[in-house]
């Protein structure tokens, strides 16, 4: 098991976030945690990542126990986030921000071969490795900070909201993508508001109401049940 996160409690104050959650993920999976807005899904990945801490329950990695990791040790054993918001650093061109993915490693090879692989994959970044962060589009941003998060060779990745603010032909292919990058091995853990495009990628879904799972199980599975379709689906 690559994920194993096990009756997770979270609080910020007085205010329980996480009540009690547990799921896991498999190698070569893509799972998506949907949910309406406050529901825990971005504190889900950002306890899992240890930006944030849990007051009670456990998270492992490959076996090994991360609850209490700082979060730089947590990128070093392969898992890396990309936040919501995207968060790339704007007065830096986009070959900067591909190198600061890159700051855990000292091989130069590997990383070139990362390089290539993010440009294969975003070629548009390519395109662009001497403009600034802050000038490319939306869109661009997303594909900048899914790249610099490649450029870790992440076994994990977890994705907050890649969609938000894109234009729609813009959702298509960031989704696109996110498909080719777990095609290629990367095991994919998704929060995302278009529950219906993460739905049609995932191979499972946890369903996230007010720090609870209230569904889970196969993604076609969730996609069909008739109060999510109500509820997520516009149906």
């Amino acid at each position: 098991m690559l994920l194993e996160v096990s009756d997770l409690n979270v609080f910020y104050g007085a205010i329980h976030a996480l009540q009690g959650i547990s799921f896991k993920v498999e190698k070569g999976e893509i799972v998506t945690l949907i949910g309406a807005n406050g529901a825990g899904k971005s504190t889900t990945l950002n306890t899992i990542s240890g930006l944030v801490r849990a007051r009670g329950g456990n998270i492992k990695f490959k076996g090994e126990e991360i609850t209490k990791v700082p979060a730089h040790d947590i990128v070093t054993m392969g898992v890396v986030q990309v936040p919501e918001g995207r968060k790339i650093f704007a007065p830096l061109t986009v070959a900067e921000n591909l190198d600061m993915g890159a700051y855990t490693r000292g091989d130069a090879k590997g990383i070139k071969k990362s390089r290539e692989r993010v440009y294969q994959s975003f070629p548009r970044l390519q395109e662009r490795l001497n403009q600034y962060g802050g000038t490319l589009s939306g869109g661009e941003q997303q594909m900048l900070a899914m790249g610099r998060a490649l450029m870790s060779e992440p076994d994990l990745l977890l994705l907050d909201e890649p969609s938000m603010g894109l234009a729609p032909f813009l959702v298509d292919e960031i989704f696109s993508i996110i498909e080719e990058l777990n095609s290629q091995g990367t095991t994919i853990l998704l929060v995302e508001q278009n529950a219906q495009m993460a739905l049609s990628i995932a191979d499972r879904a946890y369903v996230l109401e007010t720090g609870r799972f209230v569904l889970e199980g196969p993604a076609k599975e969730v996609a069909a049940n008739p109060e999510v379709k109500e509820a997520y689906l516009g149906a």
